[in-house]
């Protein structure tokens, strides 16, 4: 028997071939992992002793040889395969045991060029493992260090059972796939558009106990940081405290960052079914988070809390006094996490904070799924500072309005569409979400604000189709709205608005979030 072990990822590889040389297996490998082998008393080869030809083109060609694919890919149940092996005096292989270069790691440091990405591509593994992922019946294909083990228990009691030479080869398959999707997507990174052909990598972080619902199954997969990009989110987060996240814990949780990231002023938000039910911003994190729970303190109950800044003892002794499911913050300082841990309930995530809470340049597609396909977009996401307001009123807001003005509407583009938001202070007091008409959405966001209502602003996602969303919002105590404008009956909302004296802003930007 004759194995190819030639790894990039030389974890237990060692102990794995000396216990393949144990069982009969010749071993032949390549540059490092002969290397390792070597030192490490196990018999091994060259691949060059075995095609007969040296490495060559800096060990760009090395395994693509007649010698190695013919050995991979002859059929054992075919004679004449087997006597073409024999014609040729090439051996049959039954092991291959290969991983790739770290394309994903070389092309994320700092300052790697365009030459160094490319002598990281690797062309001899992918090719091997495809060869003996095809012929999985005959050749046993690995391309993960954790199949080592079992892989040799079932070599010691006498051989592999055609599933599990299948599942590996899938495994392989998938492997390689992953890979070239890492490339594909580093050399598009600067090209505009969106491709004719695209694939999306996906790696397993964790199984989950069920889905939305119980009877639903269900596991997280995270993609690959490609590039320039930092490992940032609730993808990418620690969890410091508390039993394993659920479906809908990583969905809030998801939320509740991307909400706080959205932010340059130190922000707190609660989260409930992906909807920001609390959210304020103020310089004193422990008052930010105050104000937060103040925006609707009966929803907060078992929701999602997020912080874009450390948070502090005071600010953990306050939040202690709340049940939560989840707490994300960047940091914690010590104190503030022995008192948040007295929650036996709650899970701490740690996440990194992006590069640029305001970048619109975003390294990455938001996707949806619909039957059959999926939809793809660049995310929602603009700088402060590239709001252009214009005011269309008689009356101009004044400057603290104008804050609250541009807090609600960057809250709002985290609300569900048809998406209301009414603020006052960095506070968001009333929201309306997800409702078939905007003016229930009005409504229902007045109706949670009650007497807060008095001299606050009002953000809407869209457009108004009707003035009777102004004018309601006005008869509740609304002092100044911001919306994208541009319906057919802009001048009949502006009408009302300065009837009531109401300062109203156009932003000419739609935040809709279905």
């Amino acid at each position: 028997m004759r194995a190819i072990i030639s790894v990039s990822d030389k974890t237990d590889v060692t102990d794995f071939a000396q216990k393949l040389s144990q069982l009969g297996f010749e071993i032949f490998s390549t540059g490092g992992t002969k290397k390792a082998l070597a030192e490490a008393k196990v018999p091994v080869k060259s691949v060059s002793e075995l095609t007969g030809f040296p490495e060559i083109l800096d060990g760009r060609v090395k395994t693509l040889h007649p010698a190695v694919h013919g050995g991979i890919l002859a059929n054992r149940n075919l004679p004449g395969h087997m006597q073409e092996l024999t014609d040729n005096n090439i051996k049959a292989i039954d092991l291959v045991a290969v991983n790739l270069y770290p394309f994903v790691q070389t092309v994320s440091k700092e300052g790697v060029t365009l030459d160094e990405a490319l002598e990281n591509i690797d062309i001899g593994g992918p090719t091997m493992i495809r060869a003996a992922a095809k012929n999985f019946p005959s050749v046993i294909v690995l391309v993960d260090p954790a199949d080592y083990q079992p892989v040799l228990e079932k070599l010691e009691r006498g051989g592999m059972e055609l599933a599990e030479r299948k599942r590996l080869a899938q495994k392989a398959f998938q492997h390689a796939a992953i890979y070239d999707t890492a490339i594909a997507r580093y050399l598009g990174l600067d090209m505009e558009g969106f491709p004719e052909e695209m694939t999306i990598a996906l790696k397993k972080r964790s199984s989950l106990r069920y889905g939305e619902n119980p009877h639903q199954q269900a596991a997280f997969y995270i993609e690959p940081v490609v590039g320039k990009g930092k490992e940032t989110g609730v993808a990418w987060a620690r969890q410091l405290w508390g039993k394993e996240l659920s479906y809908n814990n990583i969905l809030d949780a998801d939320a509740a960052w991307g909400v706080v990231t959205d932010f340059s002023a130190p922000t707190v938000a609660i989260i409930k079914h992906t909807n920001p039910c609390g959210l304020a911003s103020c310089e004193d994190i422990v008052e930010a988070y105050r104000r937060a729970l103040s925006g609707d303190p009966v929803a907060a109950f078992g929701g999602i809390i997020a912080s874009n800044r450390t948070i502090d003892l005071a600010t953990a002794e306050e939040m202690s006094k709340t049940f939560y499911e989840v707490v994300v913050a960047p940091e914690y300082e010590a104190e503030a996490l022995e008192v948040l841990k007295r929650r036996e309930q709650l899970r701490i995530l740690v996440a990194q904070l992006p590069l640029a809470y305001d970048t619109t340049q975003a390294d990455y597609l938001d996707f949806r799924r619909v039957e059959g396909g999926f939809l793809a977009q660049a995310p929602d996401s603009l700088p402060e500072d590239s709001v252009s307001l214009q005011t269309v009123t008689g009356r101009e807001p004044t400057a603290d309005e104008k804050k609250d003005l541009l807090f609600a509407w960057r809250a709002v583009k985290h609300v569900k569409s048809n998406a209301i938001v009414i603020a006052k202070n960095m506070t968001l007091v009333g929201m309306g979400a997800g409702q078939p008409s905007r003016v229930v959405s009005v409504e229902l966001a007045l109706q949670r604000a009650g007497n807060r209502a008095k001299d606050s602003v009002l953000a809407s996602d869209a457009m108004f189709p009707f003035a009777d969303s102004v004018e309601m919002a006005a008869r509740g105590g609304v002092i100044a709205i911001i919306q994208p404008g541009g319906s057919l009956r802009d001048e009949e909302a502006i009408k009302t608005a300065n009837e009531y004296n109401v300062a109203m802003v156009f932003t000419g930007i739609r935040h809709f979030k279905h």
